[in-house]
Parts: structure tokens; sequence; C-alpha cells
């Protein structure tokens, strides 16, 4: 889509070139949402492509995601061998809803910054216990834990002007076991509901992400395997019957059967010995 009310396109070589912020700008890394729909409030475009982030960097801490990572960039990545739940990585590429084309141009921090409910890249870097670090326009950077970055459906903790500068997702995390439960009303739908367990082999803990179903990610911890009943008691004492986000993608009693029905579906594939994502 035209934006016929943007009439400048800013292209920096550092973030640091723009050091006032004010209404009417907006960042462009992908830009498949913003040129997706008429932007009126929006006059300048400040074009995140020349800052030559680095899409995906592997340390013995983990991995970082560049903010401008492409998603099809993350879903080629070949991970090291005892990273047991980087199959997560293609899982949540895969329940996005969006075609092969638009990965080439959609990036994980613009779906984490759109911070939409159903947003898979959400879900990843939360279960995988993601820091997101931020860039404010002035100040020093700041860490965020990505289960706090988003606030609701829509909204975030970011602050006018700031950037989402990368995700890291520590080592200890991706060498857990995972499985994924995910449904929509269409084949190819928004999620209705997607849920995330991750467990460690020695501990034998349980981390269960729950995202889609609510407004915003539901992360609960078990320090062992949960009983069926101790779960779901769990699950309801977090999120109340009218907890669950409303939409044309599915009604709230919908997205709550869904999240009960996962959640012992993903407790009990990782309480057997064994099990990988």
């Amino acid at each position: 889509m035209n934006l016929n009310t943007v009439v400048e396109v800013k292209r920096p070589a550092s973030a640091d070139e723009i050091t006032h912020w004010r209404d009417g700008y907006a960042w462009l890394a992908g830009g498949t949402w913003l040129f997706s729909e008429p932007q009126p409030a929006t006059d300048t475009l400040i074009d995140l492509g020349d800052l030559g982030w680095p899409a995906l960097e592997v340390s013995a801490a983990g991995l970082e995601i560049g903010a401008t990572c492409s998603i099809a960039e993350l879903y080629r990545f070949e991970p090291p061998s005892d990273w047991f739940a980087t199959p997560l990585i293609r899982a949540c590429c895969d329940s996005l809803l969006a075609s092969f084309k638009i990965w080439n141009a959609a990036t994980v921090g613009g779906n984490l910054c759109m911070s939409l409910p159903a947003g898979a890249m959400i879900s990843l870097v939360i279960a995988l216990e993601g820091h997101c670090t931020l860039w404010p326009r002035e100040g020093a950077p700041r860490e965020v834990a990505a289960i706090d970055f988003v606030t609701g459906n829509h909204t975030n903790v970011l602050r006018p002007g700031e950037l989402l500068r990368k995700i890291h997702l520590p080592r200890s995390a991706l060498v857990k076991r995972a499985a994924l439960r995910r449904a929509s009303l269409t084949k190819l739908g928004r999620s209705a509901a997607l849920l995330i367990g991750t467990s460690d082999s020695v501990r034998q803990d349980l981390v269960l992400t729950i995202t889609a179903a609510t407004a915003r990610p539901v992360q609960l911890w078990f320090d062992g395997t949960p009983s069926a009943k101790a779960l779901q008691q769990a699950i309801d004492a977090r999120i109340p019957a009218d907890g669950y986000f409303a939409d044309v993608h599915g009604s709230a009693s919908y997205k709550r059967h869904l999240t009960c029905h996962f959640a012992e579906q993903v407790r009990a594939e990782l309480a057997r010995p064994g099990a990988r994502a």
C-alpha cells in the first residue's frame, strides 16, 4: 500500500543519528505491517536497513537474534547439535500467518514490536527465556525480559522512539527438551492458542508458555513435573475464565478449552523419559 502521508524517508548509518524523536516518525524494518494499511499519523519513515545489525550470532552463552533478522534467515538457521529446543524455531515460523514471500521481508523484531497475541516470534523468545536489548533515544541501553516486553494486545514497554536492538536466548534454555501445541480455526489461519513447554533433563522441571489465547503471554514455572490436576489448577489460578482473548479467531471459552487441553498434552509429553522437541 502507498503511504501518501509520508514525505521523507531517512536512511541513517547509525541509530545515534536520530537524536530527536517527534510525532510522525516511524521506524521501518520489514514494513509488512506498516505498508499493510493507511498510516495517517506518519509522515517520516526511518529505515533500519543500513544499520548493519548481525542477523544471528552464536556463542557459548547462546544465540543473539538481531531485531532486523528476517523470518527467512531465522528459519534457515542451523543450530549446534545439542540445542535440543531449536526445532521450536521452525515450528514458530510455520505458525505465522504469512507466506514465504513475506518471510523474506518480515523481521523477528517487527513481530515482537507489533505485540499481537498470536505473534509466534513472541511465543518463541519467551519460551526460550529470552531477554531484549532496547535502545532509547536518550540514555543507556536497557534489558527487559521477553516475558515482560508485551503488555497487552498491540502494546509493549517501548518508549517513544525506542528501538528493539536484539534478543538474547540463553544456552541453558536452548538445550532443554521442548514440546509445542497450536491450533487455529482455519488451516493457515491466525493462532487461537499456541503453547510451548520446556523441561530441563536434570531437574525435570516444567516451564509452560501460553500465548495467542491471552492478550499478553503467560508463563508458569514448576520445580518438578506437576500432576495433571496441579497443572490445571495453576492455569485457572493465573488466568480467570474471562481472561482469555476473544476475537474472530476464537471465543474465550474455546481458547480456554484449547489451553487446558494442550497444556496437559505438553505436560504428558515432557514427562516421558527422553522426550525431545
